[in-house]
């Protein structure tokens, strides 16, 4: 298994709706998935954050996602947000998250915005989107990127795909649609996060070490 100070499997909750939020955060958490996402772009995102926090507790990290500008940030922090994700690297962004005392995963697709992320004071870069970035590339990078720095594929990677990106350097990946849609029954999300974690558990052996980790 990875260290728990590394990323691993972060389940992207695009869509979620407060009325759903305990229910789902419980069934994931069930599952054995213990890092969750709500993007700033469903329905009431703030409320479901504090919801997920207050649900959860200690037992899972919550996070927002799609967050971009310096004023999410600190809105995400106050419901209760322990992480920040982005789709871009906005320098401004990654400096209020840092100063916040936040990780934060700007996303990345060339390694000179990877650079420019570590340069403000990233730890981490979200690779989007890794189905076009594609693990080749990403090996290359991490030849020149700092050893501590964490590389977290997001975006057309599945279960499929994680020997591939472990051996191109990844310490983590974010899992959207592939495990959530807003109309999924509770018992279907925990299948598929079920069937995900196995698929992690069987390769995370393989992670790089990463320096310091998260």
């Amino acid at each position: 298994m990875t260290s728990d100070r590394l990323t691993g499997l972060v389940a992207i909750l695009r869509g979620l709706t407060p009325d759903r939020a305990a229910d789902v955060g419980e069934a994931l958490v069930s599952a054995g998935l213990t890092t969750v996402e709500v993007p700033l772009n469903s329905p009431d995102p703030l409320q479901s954050i504090t919801i997920l926090r207050e649900q959860l507790g200690a037992r899972a990290r919550v996070g927002a996602g799609t967050v971009l500008d310096p004023v999410s940030v600190v809105a995400a922090q106050e419901a209760g947000a322990q992480l920040i994700v982005c789709p871009n690297t906005d320098p401004d962004v990654v400096t209020e998250a840092v100063a916040a005392g936040l990780p934060v995963y700007p996303g990345v697709a060339t390694v000179s915005e990877a650079f420019t992320a570590i340069r403000y004071g990233a730890r981490a870069v979200k690779i989007f989107p890794a189905d076009q970035v594609g693990a080749v590339a990403v090996r290359a990078w991490q030849a020149v990127l700092p050893p501590e720095v964490e590389l977290v594929p997001v975006g057309g990677v599945g279960p499929a795909g994680f020997a591939e990106w472990v051996a191109a350097g990844a310490s983590g990946f974010g899992i959207g649609s592939a495990l959530f849609t807003p109309d999924a029954p509770v018992g279907q999300l925990q299948e598929r996060a079920e069937t995900i974690v196995a698929a992690w558990n069987a390769v995370s052996a393989q992670v790089r070490d990463v320096p310091g980790g998260r």
